[in-house]
């Protein structure tokens, strides 16, 4: 039998993987550490299958340790009898309470079979809500900024856990970095927030993060060339393709001001 650790994705139930929605709906019983990431897993799973482990909030490695053992206590046994999921938001391989429970594990209960299931990281989805493109050939840190902390080096960041955005704000601004921040973005419940303020978001909350470049930095990619342009290369005619000049002077004689009006399959994308 297996336990299976399941990613969530970063809180819309919506964006749980068709295999993670398999195990869930499959697994004998689904453990949760915590109320946002069990909100998520109820939409699979029934309340009598779900149950909970208690991890305190705190930064005593001894008492850490002793909840995790009692976890794995937990776990063990009905993952050797059955299907067993641990579900956690993100990716469990991402910043991820799981590695906790998969190291206890390891070393008291090597026996137990694992199987990961990934979930959309909030790396990922960080970068699509703030309209990040992290293009071939980009270079991305993943950095923590939890009470305050502002790393810095590289040109590219993605920062976990920004419970204190002024004051990390503050030191990546210091260091040349333009800085944006997301809050609780695909989350269910909480306000999502999108801003360069940190102001909007003085109030501590776990789940925010922030996106730091450096100016000017960006590669060069072979379809900057389109841009380039004045007028699209070929377009399609009735009897066949006629070149870009061409296209400029039909353009000019039926009184369209190119760039006025999008060719026909052009967006504004």
């Amino acid at each position: 039998m297996t336990l299976y650790g399941v990613g969530l994705g970063p809180g819309d139930s919506d964006l749980v993987t068709v295999r993670g929605k398999e195990v869930l709906e499959s697994a004998d019983v689904v453990y949760s550490p915590g109320r946002l990431s069990r909100s998520v897993a109820t939409e699979y799973v029934p309340d009598d299958r779900i149950g909970d482990l208690d991890f305190p909030m705190t930064r005593d490695d001894e008492k850490l340790r002793q909840a995790w053992k009692e976890a794995a206590q937990e776990v063990a046994p009905r993952a050797r009898d059955g299907d067993v999921a641990f579900v956690t938001l993100g990716d469990p391989n991402v910043y991820s309470t799981f590695g906790h429970l998969r190291r206890t594990l390891d070393t008291f209960y090597p026996d137990i079979e694992r199987e990961i299931v990934p979930g959309v990281s909030a790396v990922t989805a960080f970068a699509t809500a703030l309209g990040v493109e992290i293009a071939a050939g980009s270079s991305l840190a993943l950095r923590e900024a939890a009470g305050g902390a502002a790393p810095t080096g590289p040109d590219r960041m993605i920062l976990f856990k920004v419970t204190d955005a002024p004051a990390t704000h503050e030191g990546l601004t210091e260091a040349g970095y333009e800085v944006q921040y997301g809050r609780r973005l695909y989350m269910e419940h909480g306000e999502t927030i999108v801003t360069e303020d940190p102001e909007e978001i003085a109030e501590r909350d776990y789940y925010t993060l922030a996106y730091a470049e450096k100016p000017g930095v960006r590669e060069t990619h072979a379809t900057d060339e389109f841009a380039a342009e004045e007028f699209s290369p070929t377009a399609t005619t009735d009897g066949g393709q006629i070149a870009a000049g061409e296209v400029a002077e039909i353009e000019r004689s039926e009184g369209i001001l190119a760039g006025d009006e999008p060719l026909a399959g052009e967006t504004d994308e």
